[in-house]
């Protein structure tokens, strides 16, 4: 109220000074042009000058509002297109996340086609033409987001590859993925989806050598790396130990090949001495497997390397049954081993033996395959109600074996 007050007596005052002024003396103006001639008093003239002053702050008043209201209403001015791009882009990202892939498609189109930076509205445009299957329109807006924005093929190139994968054109997306490690070797990203990629064509070979590059940068965990190349490695020896071959020289040379190159540090690890070995098996080459397996077991005895021993037939079976006492004397409690010298037993003929053995072994440890090899020896001994109960305990413990494969799927 006081600032109101002094405003309303400078104002009085300023009127009363103008009043004093005015009576004091009304001045004169005169202006004169050619035949244009102006006259009046001083007050008078600045009365008009200060109307046209105001005149002209009003028509400038006027003009920037229809401007404004202009801009709010006229379709095509460049703030609503602005807002148009905006709110196609928003509804469009949001359409995409929530799966709506038609709806995404047309807003991203359009905020693509009208924004500076349609990088991200191409890209997602192109993920919800692949999930719509419109593949060849996917794949032309991939295009022109390379064009519009040539910087970005490292962006374009990956988006265009995992599409490819999660079209199951594994071919092509094999071609992009190598394209782009050719430009960007050191990316682990690229590094990744190859390695995934090998991992679903289940091209072992390829996946194998690609590892030392994924631990040279550090893509993964060094555990993860580790468990990654003894499985790789593993499913390489299995692949090519199933592979047909024209001949047994031939398989052998092929599986030898692939033996040779593994490295050396995992020459040593069970899983992949028995691939190995399981594929020396395969193609008759059981005396050579013997021959690796015995070598393994000197080096570090292992359970699942026994079971094998068991199995395969040795140039000598006497020799290998008597191999495999010695190192129950370290082991006399391992129901494998105590497995595979009754195998052994069975081989050398040694009926009496081979039901002790299997029979430890069976004490130690239930398992379908050791009531499934005692059944069958009792079978042939003449215990035939015994050979049969064995039988269908065995089948008891699969059942129980698949359940429980079920059910770890399961969780």
């Amino acid at each position: 109220m006081k600032r109101v007050a002094i405003v309303v007596l400078i104002l009085l005052a300023l009127v009363g000074f103008l009043g004093w002024a005015i009576y004091q003396d009304s001045g004169y103006v005169l202006i004169s042009y050619d035949r244009f001639r102006y006259e009046s008093s001083f007050w008078i003239f600045i009365g008009l000058i200060a109307c046209l002053w105001l005149l002209s702050m009003a028509v400038h008043w006027v003009l920037g509002l229809l401007h404004a209201s202009g801009t709010l209403v006229n379709p095509w001015s460049r703030r609503h297109h602005a807002r148009r791009v905006a709110k196609a882009s928003r509804s469009g990202l949001r359409e995409l996340a929530e799966g709506q892939w038609s709806h995404a498609l047309g807003h991203l189109r359009t905020a693509a086609e009208h924004d500076r930076q349609p990088l991200v509205h191409y890209l997602g445009a192109a993920r919800a033409a692949s999930e719509l299957g419109d593949y060849e329109q996917s794949d032309e807006l991939l295009r022109k987001a390379r064009e519009r924005e040539p910087e970005a093929g490292l962006a374009v190139g990956l988006t265009q590859a995992q599409l490819q994968i999660a079209r199951g054109q594994y071919g092509e997306a094999r071609e992009s993925l190598n394209a782009l490690r050719d430009g960007y070797p050191r990316h682990s990203y690229v590094l990744t989806l190859l390695q995934q990629l090998y991992v679903q064509l289940q091209d072992w070979p390829a996946l194998c050598q690609l590892l030392p590059e994924l631990r040279k940068h550090r893509v993964l965990t060094p555990a993860r790396l580790d468990e990654l190349e003894l499985l790789a490695w593993t499913a390489a020896l299995e692949q090519v130990g199933q592979a047909p071959a024209t001949t047994p020289e031939d398989a052998l040379q092929a599986l030898d090949q692939r033996w040779q190159t593994v490295p050396g540090k995992l020459r040593n690890e069970p899983l992949l001495v028995r691939a190995y070995t399981d594929g020396l098996s395969r193609i008759g080459a059981d005396e050579k497997a013997e021959q690796v397996l015995h070598a393994a077991l000197k080096r570090q005895f292992d359970d699942r390397l026994v079971e094998r021993y068991g199995r395969v037939r040795g140039r000598e079976p006497s020799r290998q049954l008597a191999q495999a006492e010695a190192w129950l004397k370290a082991h006399p409690e391992n129901a494998e081993l105590l497995l595979a010298l009754g195998r052994l037993s069975l081989r050398n003929e040694l009926w009496g033996k081979a039901r002790d053995y299997l029979e430890a072994s069976l004490r130690l440890e239930h398992r379908a395959q050791t009531c499934a090899e005692l059944a069958r020896l009792l079978a042939q001994l003449g215990d035939n109600e015994r050979s049969n109960r064995l039988f269908q305990e065995g089948l008891g413990l699969l059942d129980q074996s698949s359940v429980s494969r079920l059910q770890a799927i399961g969780s």
